[in-house]
């Protein structure tokens, strides 16, 4: 008898070392999880080792579906790297299959926005990063505040907040930053008309110089997409303060756009200038997502813009009515042809921005 209870007991120790072992060794850890860059994000200066860091776990945050109420959707659903970072449908979908009210727009270049979404109604980039998922139709976490508990019960995250700020400290201040980093990290400059700009005159066709002159004289479309490869507009850092136009969609304003921010008469119908990066890529256009092609974006410029109540001024003819442009087919190829050449295929294929989890 005191035998086999001495057998059974050697039995279960051996068992519970095991067990121990396997556990040890099988310790989830991030890489198990993840594939993270083994290089640094460029846009950081390499003084910014910590930032590079806080980047990396920016970018964990951004594709994790852990940041919805039920796990379903992340900031990377609707922000698609393939398609420059915003959304190939008229609206996005949410946590419920619900829809969002205005399209995605995209986050290139975001870091030099100083107002965000097509509204304004946010103009700190890390408070940005939080806004969807609050959102009700988005992510649907009603308070952020509970977001550093549920991150914390994931085997990835304590040592993606160590290695960036130095402790395993989860907060919702950290979370924001990071995404914000991580956005802030996502920038063009690769681009046929950087290349062009910087003075490679064969970067571009004898089509799309022209059309290039199209766009910024003939037709002034350069008075609001301003500078650069990227096209930052005059609602970018350095061009004056964010800046809404109404371009003259609507006979009656079905969104009243930055006019539900400020309350203001003047605000209604006007919407944020959006960044032309890689805007081949980010179809369908404005904050409704009503045009399908670049062509249909043509056409409203043609012989489509209404004389609504905000209409900008640019957009008036001398006698004070909407603006016919009525551009003919040539110019509008060449335009096109123009507009192809801010496509930055790094950007849109570059592994630092894309998404980190494993598939298996």
């Amino acid at each position: 008898m005191k035998k086999s209870i001495a057998i059974l007991s050697f039995v279960a120790l051996v068992v519970v070392a095991y067990s121990c072992r396997k556990t040890s060794s099988s310790t989830p850890n991030k890489t198990a999880y993840l594939d993270l860059p083994a290089t640094p994000y460029n846009y950081f200066d390499s003084f910014f080792v910590s930032a590079n860091k806080i980047a990396t776990l920016g970018r964990v945050l951004f594709y994790d579906a852990h940041l919805s109420v039920n796990n379903t959707v992340s900031c990377g659903s609707c922000h698609k790297q393939s398609l420059a970072f915003a959304d190939n449908v008229p609206f996005s979908v949410g946590y419920q299959g619900a829809v969002t009210k205005r399209n995605t727009p995209t986050v290139i270049d975001v870091r030099l926005k100083e107002s965000f979404f097509w509204d304004g109604r946010e103009t700190n980039i890390s408070n940005l990063a939080l806004r969807p998922v609050s959102n009700h139709v988005e992510m649907g976490i009603d308070d952020p505040n509970t977001l550093p508990q549920k991150l914390a019960a994931l085997p990835y995250y304590a040592a993606l907040f160590n290695d960036a700020y130095g402790d395993g400290q989860i907060t919702t201040d950290r979370i924001s930053n990071a995404i914000g980093q991580f956005m802030s990290a996502i920038s063009s400059g690769q681009s046929r008309l950087d290349m062009y700009q910087a003075g490679n005159t064969s970067a571009l066709t004898a089509q799309e110089i022209q059309g290039k002159f199209l766009f910024d004289t003939k037709y002034n479309c350069g008075s609001c997409h301003l500078g650069g490869g990227s096209f930052m507009t005059n609602g970018y850092s350095g061009g004056g303060g964010a800046v809404f136009l109404d371009i003259g969609l609507d006979n009656s304003y079905v969104d009243i756009g930055r006019g539900t921010i400020t309350g203001m008469t003047t605000d209604k119908g006007t919407f944020n200038v959006p960044n032309l990066t890689n805007v081949a890529l980010t179809a369908p256009y404005m904050h409704d997502g009503r045009y399908k092609t670049l062509n249909d974006v043509l056409d409203h410029y043609s012989h489509g813009i209404i004389k609504t109540p905000n209409l900008d001024p640019r957009l008036t003819d001398s006698t004070g009515h909407a603006r016919q442009m009525n551009i003919t087919d040539n110019d509008k190829q060449a335009i096109i042809a123009f507009l192809n050449t801010l496509t930055d295929f790094h950007v849109i294929t570059d592994p630092k921005f894309s998404n980190p989890f494993k598939s298996n």
